[in-house]
């Protein structure tokens, strides 16, 4: 039996009931994977994305605290492996999906999570940043900076589908832990660590199928770091 403990957010569980009728925008990306959603959202509203250079971006804002918030449209539980800037959010660990630590999440639910996971009691605020203030930087890992994957697994509770090798993925780019910043470039975006917030949490078991059944990858940039994929005219350097 493959079996994993995941970790339950109390917090989370009182938040789903709001989040679950929440409105999507209108002007949102087709999902290519329509069961599994991730959401990039400051000060209660999703940060709109972009495509360009065949991945999927979002604007960060200087300085604002931001939260993830993760939908689950299937009928199954699932357990989702969640990294920030390459490091999972529960341990800070850079491990394969697989062996991640993970957050569940019931049958047609939403949860949010807004924080590094410090303790079973407390966690601290993700808020967007350089990479010399960077969460990442503080443990020496600053290889993939400026990007969050969410990696999906279904619950072992009955027989599953046959599904392709790799999952349907929204950004079809490499995996996140092969991807790096461009070296010596102090003011690429990146998540620190910030306040201190109470979250409780505890871990359970589950037995989870051995393959994805999703992923999300979003990467976040300051808009001066890249070109503006729709064409406008460039500012005249005088």
């Amino acid at each position: 039996m493959l079996r994993f403990e995941v970790l339950l957010s109390f917090t989370i569980i009182l938040v789903t009931t709001v989040l679950g009728g929440a409105q999507k925008p209108t002007d949102r990306l087709t999902k290519a994977y329509p069961n599994f959603e991730l959401d990039v959202v400051v000060d209660g509203q999703p940060l709109n994305e972009y495509y360009s250079r065949g991945r999927t971006y979002v604007d960060a804002i200087q300085g604002a605290e931001y939260e993830l918030r993760l939908r689950n449209n299937s009928a199954d539980r699932v357990a989702v492996a969640l990294s920030v800037d390459g490091l999972n959010t529960i341990d800070a660990r850079h491990t394969s999906a697989w062996n991640a630590s993970k957050w569940v999440i019931e049958p047609y639910q939403t949860i949010t999570i807004s924080d590094w996971q410090m303790s079973s009691e407390r966690a601290r605020r993700f808020y967007f940043t350089n990479e010399r203030d960077s969460y990442g930087a503080k443990l020496g890992q600053t290889a993939n900076l400026g990007v969050i994957a969410a990696v999906f697994f279904r619950e072992r509770s009955r027989p599953v589908p046959i599904t392709p090798e790799y999952p349907v993925r929204r950004d079809k780019m490499e995996a996140p832990q092969s991807q790096s910043v461009r070296r010596g470039d102090k003011d690429n975006a990146a998540t620190g660590i910030g306040r201190n917030v109470r979250n409780d949490v505890r871990w359970v078991d589950m037995e989870l199928d051995s393959r994805a059944v999703g992923e999300v990858t979003i990467r976040y940039e300051y808009r001066r770091g890249r070109e503006d994929s729709r064409g406008f005219c460039p500012e005249p350097n005088f």
